[in-house]
């Protein structure tokens, strides 16, 4: 599941992300933000924003700016948050997650109840409503800025108290809204409905005099301050007071159900978001499921949801636990004792309960229902079309299916990052949370001579990138798997638990006596429950699906998973002939009859997302299936029971990733190239995968090579910016099991000279460049002439290179290898930039230029650009120059390229320090320098870069002084939005000119 985001403007401006705060310190990006949640799924044109930002006062090149905010806007809450318009820009966001909206649809439900004679519900609503108020509307902004939305706001909120004090009024409750209406006259006196709602009150609390005298004084101060009468409503209760109308008696008080709501034993940890969403499906629906895998805490987040929601329910919140229900026929009978009926009748209990219900307005929480999911979801529906004051909150591991159903699927708890929580300050994960409160619980063992006395323990799960984080992401986050990792602490620190985790269903054991077997408080208990529910087929394909690292698509799904337990070569993993069953007849076991077709992988697909084993993710449009962790390694513990099946498994599962670069490599350089880098880029853990099996089974090297050296001409390891972990695998499988073929050699070695060569480092590079030499010694390839032509560009500076790259371009041409041909007109045009007349370069440039957009691929694309503003730094006007670097760098933000930007970036800082913008210059040398060192470039092993960012460091020192260099270069070395500092440093020197500072 993507992050879920909160965002309030009835108070200070606040953002959250899974319920975590989101930190934006810039005033003016607030603003923008601000203005965009006031109008959110609506257009707001440029030039108000313009106007509403700067306040009638902006600066030369305000658009260039705001376009700027913009990206550091998407960069902070995300890239599809704003949308682009011709006319300006839209915040897209759910209605539900800005409490405005929030506030808005529960007043208006409010004043929807209380019309429908229910005030019980209409205050509750509205209620709801002004808790979501945490003080003045964006009171932390610029209030000259939003002189118009505030008062607006303020004004729904006035209307609001209104309507809820009718409401407890109509409740039968005036003696506890007196003091509050004595407030609300007091800060607005002349609001004649807050007094005409006192004189009420006051009434029906046998206090007829105060109410008369209360006319009096409101219509003395109307007077005096307007030189007006009290209005048709006052006057017509003050009337009616005189006369004693009969509608004016106080409405007896309706006493409340309370149900069977179970106490809280132990303390609730985080789920704010998930919470805030059950309460406003049940606003939207009337039965909402919570699903989700064993352990992850539905229950224990529906009672929750339930207590919070108790006040809307008349007649109480009842919960029937099902747990233990393991005969269907007794189901009607279990939510009637659940409801406290004692019908010994002979008439049905489906009938007795949809009797008792229909009156009522309740909410039944029907807990546990994974294993009666049909007859629940019937039940259900009967009680609904009977009951229209009903309301049913159901767990289950799989959803009902039935019409009108809400489902909600429930997430491990928010993990801690891998380098740390997020902001300074930030609270921590909810996973550690819970890892530190529960151990915490257990610190009386601890004492005891445990393995971490006093509260050692619990400061360690609170540090984000310690051990403690480590074991929250193993577990995946799931609580229960937290809890009994807790218990453990008791004997054991975490480091130790963290080695024991392979073997995490005997670790995390806690059986707790008298239970059935299948509730025994263990995570292998609970998954075992959840393998019970799949038919075999469901069962085949979750034990197939395990060979996945990081999930997979439908196609490697069917790829991989269907067809018998077969080798590469048809046979089974026993050596027999494949023999085809109906995956309804598959069984585990290893006998070589297990079998999926492939037209039935969706469908057994669909059956574990149902049920809760499969996590299903949208990522670019394309549905991705996960198993959490630990359901994988269920998974793949029965798939290793047969070795041979597994092996034949892995044999598949490296033969579809080979398919897949081959296939990325053949069309990378083309209308598809970035949606090939960034697919890549998802399936990296199975790419990883596909290349530990090749390096470890005996024949599978050469397979592992050319799918590294697919990814290597693709680039692949460049647009993620991991270029070392290329040349790993490349170093590792070439000569790992014998002798590579001749020309997969040659290849192998050149991707790893070219590499090396990117990286600066000089001496593998020279090593790799000979070896490739050597390999080709009878007759210079293609691709070592390509080898040769960048060693003498990027090692010595040769311009003799240019010639030599012209030659490879051409020589790759010939050879049918466009994409090959492409990374050579592109170093050939960089060569001639940096070492080759000016005439040269711009005629090696357009080329570029030319053969990238008629490929109309975009990451070549961004690329021509930037080498024309390279060419327009060292051959024409670096003033020029800063346009298509600009155009460059935003292509290159936009489609989430990593190493794009660490040259643009650079080449900024060249041509700005050209311009004489050395602070500027320095600033963008020290955010080069930091992008730079996530590459682990040297860029002193790269010649000709290093030349000009010599020169311009140089000349910006000498022109500072050390001192101030170093710190603006500091500043920019430290800062995290690299991007939008250079925007900004760009805007900044175009509208200052040529300078000298």
């Amino acid at each position: 599941m993507g992050a879920q985001h909160e965002y309030k403007i009835l108070g200070p401006l606040e953002i959250l992300r899974d319920g975590h705060p989101v930190t934006i310190g810039a005033t003016r990006l607030r603003v923008l933000l601000a203005v965009l949640l006031n109008d959110a799924g609506a257009v707001v044109p440029v030039d108000t924003l313009v106007d509403r930002v700067w306040g009638g006062n902006p600066p030369g090149r305000a658009r260039n700016t705001l376009q700027n905010y913009v990206l550091r806007l998407r960069r902070a809450l995300g890239p599809d948050l704003i949308r682009t318009h011709r006319r300006g820009y839209l915040i897209d966001i759910e209605p539900s997650a800005l409490d405005a909206h929030r506030f808005t649809a529960l007043v208006r439900q409010g004043g929807q109840a209380l019309e429908a004679g229910d005030p019980e519900r209409a205050a509750v609503l509205v209620r709801e409503g002004l808790a979501l108020w945490r003080g003045d509307p964006l009171s932390d902004l610029p209030g000259e800025l939003f002189a118009d939305v505030v008062p607006a706001l303020v004004e729904q909120r006035t209307h609001a108290y209104e309507l809820r004090i009718d409401a407890d009024l109509r409740r039968g409750r005036p003696a506890e809204v007196l003091p509050e209406l004595r407030a609300l006259t007091g800060v607005h006196p002349l609001r004649e409905r807050f007094w005409a709602q006192r004189m009420l009150a006051l009434y029906q609390c046998g206090r007829q005099g105060e109410a008369l005298a209360c006319y009096r004084e409101v219509a003395a101060l109307l007077a005096d301050e307007l030189g007006v009468d009290p209005g048709d409503e006052l006057r017509e209760m003050h009337r009616r007071i005189l006369a004693a109308a009969p509608d004016l008696a106080a409405a007896p008080l309706r006493t409340r159900t309370a149900g069977n709501l179970p106490a809280e034993t132990t303390t609730f940890i985080g789920r704010e978001t998930q919470l805030a969403r059950t309460h406003r499906l049940l606003e939207l629906s009337r039965l909402v499921t919570l699903t989700g895998v064993g352990g992850v805490g539905k229950t224990r987040l529906a009672l929750r949801a339930a207590r919070q929601a108790a006040p809307r329910f008349g007649d109480g919140v009842w919960v029937a636990d099902l747990a233990t229900l393991s005969e269907p026929a007794l189901l009607d009978r279990a939510v009637a004792d659940a409801l406290g009926l004692r019908d010994q009748s002979a008439r049905p209990a489906a009938d007795t309960v949809a009797d008792h219900l229909r009156d009522r307005e309740l909410l039944l929480v029907l807990d546990n229902c994974e294993h009666l999911v049909q007859d629940a979801a019937a039940l259900s529906l009967r009680l609904l079309r009977a009951a229209p004051g009903l309301r049913i909150l159901a767990t289950s591991r799989e959803r009902f299916g039935v019409p009108g159903e809400h489902v909600l699927l429930v997430p491990g708890l928010t993990l801690p990052g891998r380098y740390g929580s997020g902001p300074q300050g930030a609270a921590p994960s909810e996973a550690l949370r819970l890892l530190a409160d529960r151990a915490a619980a257990s610190s009386h063992a601890h004492a005891d001579g445990g393995a971490c006395p006093d509260s050692a323990q619990a400061d360690l799960a609170c540090a984000d990138g310690g051990p403690a984080a480590e074991l929250c992401r193993r577990l995946d986050g799931i609580p229960l798997a937290i809890e009994l990792a807790a218990v453990r602490l008791a004997s054991l620190t975490i480091e130790q638990v963290l080695e024991r985790l392979e073997d995490r269903f005997r670790l995390l054991t806690a059986p707790r006596a008298g239970t059935p077997h299948r509730y025994q408080h263990t995570l292998r208990g609970v998954i075992d429950w959840s393998h019970s529910l799949c038919t075999p087929g469901e069962r085949l394909l979750w034990k197939r699906l395990s060979v996945f690292a990081g999930g997979c698509d439908l196609e490697a799904a069917e790829a991989v998973c269907a067809g018998g337990g077969t080798d590469a070569y048809g046979t089974n993993a026993n050596g027999t002939e494949a023999n085809g069953t109906d995956a309804k007849s598959a069984e585990a076991g290893g006998d070589g009859r297990e079998y999926i077709a492939r037209e039935d992988v969706l469908d057994l697909l669909t059956g574990l997302v149902h049920k809760s084993i499969v996590v299903v993710e949208n990522t670019g449009g394309t549905a991705r299936y996960r198993l959490l962790e630990t359901i994988r390694q269920y998974g793949m513990r029965h798939l290793e029971e047969d070795p041979g099946a597994a092996t034949a498994l892995r044999l598949r599962h490296s033969d579809h990733y080979h398919r897949m670069t081959v296939r990325a490599a053949t069309e990378w350089c083309g209308p598809a190239e970035v949606a090939w880098l960034l697919r890549l880029r998802t399936e990296v853990p199975n790419i990883r995968a596909a290349l530990e099996f090749c390096r470890d089974h005996p024949g599978r090297a050469a397979l592992g090579v050319e799918i590294a050296v697919h990814l290597t001409r693709t680039r692949f390891w460049f647009f993620g910016c991991t270029p070392g972990e290329g040349r790993h695998w490349l170093e590792t499988l070439v000569g790992a099991q014998g002798d590579l073929p001749d020309e997969l050699n040659v290849l192998a070695t050149a991707m790893k000279a070219w590499i090396a060569l990117c990286q600066g480092d000089r001496p593998a590079a020279r090593r790799f460049a000979e070896d490739c030499r050597a390999a080709s010694a009878d007759s210079l390839t293609v691709a070592a002439l390509y080898i040769e032509g960048a060693y003498d560009f990027l090692v010595h500076g040769s311009p003799g290179c240019v010639e030599r790259l012209a030659r490879a371009r051409d020589g790759f041409r010939a050879a049918g290898h466009p994409g090959d041909a492409h990374m050579a007109t592109m170093l050939w045009a960089m060569a001639a930039a940096f070492l080759a007349t000016r005439e040269t370069a711009w005629l090696a440039c357009r080329a570029y230029v030319t053969e990238a957009e008629a490929y109309g691929a975009e990451w070549a694309r961004s690329w021509a650009i930037w080498c024309t503003g390279l060419t327009e730094v060292l051959h024409g006007d670096p003033a020029a120059a800063l346009v298509p670097l600009r155009d460059a760098l935003g292509r290159q933000h936009a489609i989430d390229d990593s190493w794009g930007p660490v040259w643009t970036v650079e080449t900024i800082a060249w041509a700005v320090g050209a311009l004489g913008h050395h602070r500027r210059a320095a600033r963008l040398l020290g955010a080069a320098d930091r992008l730079r060192g996530i590459t682990g470039v040297a860029l002193t092993g790269l010649q000709p870069f290093h030349a000009v960012h010599t020169r311009t460091e140089d000349r910006a020192r000498e022109r500072l002084g050390a001192e101030v260099y170093a710190e603006e270069w500091n500043r920019g070395a430290a800062t995290e939005q690299g991007v939008a500092l250079v925007l900004t440093l760009i805007d900044e020197v175009s509208s200052h000119g040529v300078t000298d500072e």
